[in-house]
């Protein structure tokens, strides 16, 4: 797949106080990208400097194979986004605002319009006044705004905040239509990794400004999995489940991670002791704990 946006070697000062930290990733066309990290990890920094709204003097941006500071009329083009809260008229209705906002591009058509309105789903409401729409509405079209000029690349910027779970889902199955029907490349950040994890294709985790760990959701789902096994006799299991592989006691089972294949080993090791199994549970590794072992192996959790 082609890259879309290409951060290369990217740092950033405020002043004293590093921001960022020689970051790089690239984003594929028709791939949803989820941009992890805590809050003050670097997240909204990012995204506003590959939206040039802050400098980049350290590193590159590139969008279609333009730089961002040096061609950004090129570099921009294809870019929509929401960052921060979607700035609209209150008093207008929703279709209004997005006439007002199509007039700041060129070539966007009424059919176009009309295109976007079914795309985020608003076309029962699109003629109210925007203060009568629900916080996901107004989300909602906050995308129809981003989309309306085409764009091949999205930001979003903790798009789903404040949003109870049936708007949630309602967003996340937009953005993967859009995604997969449209080929067009998306960066969410976000740090609900549950969200993420049903959402995205794969993950860079950011924290304290450093790139500390990217996955695809092949790697995750792989055929590794944590196990739950229960016996007789844990200690003794576990003595001999650590001569091939580590293990821990939990919640009075034996949690080990290993292959699916590795089952049968583990389980004859075991029973040809004299210790009974009273059950093998194979639980998917989550993305939650692949953030939590590259944070905490790196030491670098939330400091704010």
């Amino acid at each position: 797949m082609a890259a879309v946006l290409e951060i290369k070697n990217v740092s950033k000062w405020f002043g004293a106080r590093h921001i960022l930290n020689d970051i790089s990733f690239n984003v594929n066309e028709g791939e949803i990208f989820g941009f992890l990290g805590p809050n003050g990890a670097g997240k909204t920094t990012t995204i506003k400097m590959i939206a040039r709204l802050l400098k980049t003097k350290h590193g590159e941006i590139f969008i279609n194979g333009y730089n961002v500071m040096h061609q950004p009329t090129e570099a921009l083009e294809r870019v929509g986004g929401i960052i921060e809260n979607p700035e609209m008229y209150n008093y207008l209705s929703g279709y209004d605002n997005l006439k007002l906002h199509a007039r700041m591009s060129t070539n966007v058509s009424e059919k176009r319009i009309e295109e976007v309105v079914d795309h985020v789903g608003l076309r029962d409401r699109i003629k109210d006044k925007v203060k009568r729409y629900s916080l996901g509405m107004k989300q909602r079209l906050g995308i129809a705004q981003a989309l309306l000029h085409s764009p091949n690349l999205l930001l979003l910027d903790e798009p789903t905040n404040g949003l109870d779970p049936a708007g949630i889902k309602q967003l996340r199955d937009l953005f993967k239509k859009i995604c997969k029907e449209y080929k067009v490349a998306i960066l969410v950040s976000s740090h609900l990794l549950g969200e993420m994890e049903q959402m995205c294709d794969k993950v860079g985790i950011i924290s304290r400004g450093s790139m500390v760990g990217f996955k695809s959701f092949d790697e995750i789902n792989h055929n590794k999995f944590i196990y739950h096994i229960e016996t007789n006799d844990n200690l003794k299991a576990l003595e001999l489940i650590t001569l091939t592989t580590p293990a821990t006691i939990l919640d009075n089972f034996i949690v080990i991670e290993m292959e699916k294949e590795q089952t049968p080993e583990i389980v004859n090791s075991i029973t040809n002791a004299g210790v009974s199994i009273y059950s093998v549970v194979p639980k998917r590794k989550s993305l939650e704990q692949e953030y939590l072992e590259i944070t905490l192996t790196e030491g670098l959790g939330d400091r704010s």
